[in-house]
């Protein structure tokens, strides 16, 4: 059976820098801050939906809903427009995550976030200064394309630039930066809701953030991964001396990484093809279920909406915004708690423990707004219980931030051979965009409807996940990515569909190690 009594120990090591250099903590920083850019507009974006002069100028049908004489709490933003509003950003990253396979294949990650970067600095000024729905919707068209092509490249920079033993810590820098932006656009809508232009602040500060991450990306070097993949070998070596270190021989990882590109090009076949050959099924699962699972903990739904939520269960539109800066700065303690502990725990443990933190919270907010606002949901709901609702969504956001939040970037950016890696982060990442665009489209007329019920719904779904987790996904912790294949191979489910290709990969890098020593020991011999 493939990967039977064979270890990843097995394999010489190609990886000798594990020591975290200056060069690339500040390289993965730059690189983690194209999170700030989904993170901002997640966040920004809820809260103008509860502006006044925003929704007078572009949804004035929400204002004569909620001045009506009996008021469903559930129903007061149902409007097809605000969804066209949320939803057309996730359709536009959806095609963009798709195109940014080929574009980080031919281009480089780097070029590919600076690219993301100045797309959505133009989306946001247009944002800034819209002045009709069309002009509004243009700009979020914009945002979406250039968020598409930023948390594709992005989650895979990190992955490949950071040392196996603390890529974890490294990748969950993504998640935390979207945290910081969440955060910051909460602070600022919080600070211009009083203000007829306020709105047009909290978008077009959109373009800081975009300005901020392309610039940086300007200033670092691709991963050494994409420069060999481009066939720039010596800028390859160079950028594995910054980031390793002067004092570690980096040959031996650099052999590697030709070896596998030439395998790459040996191949010839269609990276979209290859991704669905039976031996990479379990990482085409991972790449679809994931980014699936982690929409349907509902947590994004809840970021977007959350003013508006609070605002309906019975908190004022200030105290609604306050609500949502709350969520944000409980979400980024919790993505700095997962950051220690993703690489000490590992993967499953914080999953697992995650899941069940959010699933009891999700049944919780069910009951209290069951119980408190009826099945109808047009009872008045008093502060202390909106209050209630609050803590329970700051539980459930830790939770989030300490699992399926940074860990849903991670694992597909991680667990895909060289050949297909950048495929499978489009899969991931479009996979991610069409789950939020069907939500998105859904939610507030499932809200309206279901009621209470509606968080019932994602209930159910964080307990499948997490279920699914338990039974499915092996361990990743300190793995390097050349050597990723072993754990298939030794896993009770897929190492049945997993057949010999541990062992031919094993071999394809002992070959290309013993060439690569073999050819230094005939440079170190020339002199004599």
């Amino acid at each position: 059976m493939a990967g039977e009594g064979f270890t990843e120990d097995a394999l010489p090591t190609a990886f000798q820098g594990d020591k975290i250099t200056l060069s690339v903590l500040i390289t993965c920083i730059v690189a983690a801050s194209s999170g700030l850019i989904f993170g901002y507009d997640v966040g920004v974006s809820g809260g103008v939906t509860t502006m006044v002069p925003f929704l007078k100028k572009f949804f004035p049908a929400i204002l004569r809903n909620a001045s009506g004489a009996e008021v469903n709490m559930y129903c007061v933003y149902d409007s097809e427009l605000l969804t066209l509003f949320t939803s057309s950003l996730y359709l536009a990253g959806l095609v963009s995550s798709l195109a940014a396979s080929r574009v980080t294949t031919k281009f480089g990650r780097r070029n590919t976030i600076m690219l993301g970067g100045a797309i959505f600095l133009v989306g946001a000024a247009l944002n800034g200064a819209a002045q009709n729905i069309l002009m509004l919707i243009l700009g979020r068209v914009l945002l979406g394309l250039g968020v598409g092509f930023t948390n594709q490249a992005a989650p895979l920079y990190l992955s490949e630039i950071a040392p196996p033993k603390w890529r974890g810590a490294f990748n969950t820098g993504f998640e935390f930066f979207l945290g910081i932006g969440v955060l910051a656009a909460g602070c600022i809508n919080y600070a211009t809701a009083k203000y007829t232009w306020g709105w047009r602040f909290s978008l077009g500060l959109a373009v800081v953030p975009a300005a901020v991450m392309t610039v940086g990306a300007f200033l670092i070097t691709d991963t050494p991964s994409s420069l060999v993949e481009l066939g720039k070998i010596d800028q390859a070596r160079k950028a594995l001396r910054k980031v390793r270190g002067s004092h570690v021989d980096v040959e031996p990882e650099l052999g590697k990484l030709i070896s596998w590109s030439r395998n790459v090009n040996s191949v010839g076949q269609e990276p979209f093809m290859t991704v669905f050959e039976r031996q990479y099924r379990p990482h085409l699962v991972m790449a679809v279920a994931i980014p699936l699972f982690q929409q349907l903990t509902g947590i994004h739904i809840v970021a977007f909406y959350s003013p508006s939520l609070f605002q309906s269960v019975g908190l004022g539109h200030s105290a609604a915004l306050l609500s949502s800066i709350v969520l944000g700065l409980v979400n980024l303690l919790s993505i700095i708690v997962s950051t220690f502990f993703v690489d000490q725990f590992g993967r499953r443990f914080l999953f697992i423990t995650g899941g069940i933190v959010m699933l009891l919270c999700q049944i919780s907010v069910s009951a209290v707004l069951a119980v408190v606002t009826g099945v109808d949901g047009t009872n008045d709901i008093s502060k202390g219980k909106a209050m209630m609702v609050l803590v329970l969504f700051c539980i459930y956001t830790a939770g989030f931030g300490l699992s399926w939040g940074p860990l849903t970037w991670l694992i597909p950016s991680e667990i895909f051979p060289l050949k297909i890696r950048s495929t499978g982060q489009s899969i991931a990442v479009g996979v991610q965009f069409i789950t939020l665009f069907a939500l998105s489209q859904t939610f507030l007329t499932m809200l309206c409807h279901f009621k209470f019920g509606a968080f019932l719904f994602y209930a159910v779904w964080i307990g499948l996940m997490t279920l699914f987790i338990i039974f499915f996904l092996p361990e990743t912790k300190g793995i390097s990515l050349e050597s990723m294949y072993v754990i298939w191979g030794k896993h009770w489910f897929w190492k049945s569909g997993f057949p010999n290709e541990g062992w031919a990969n094993a071999v394809r890098i002992l070959q290309a190690e013993c060439k690569a020593s073999l050819n230094r020991l005939s440079l170190y011999c020339q002199p004599y």
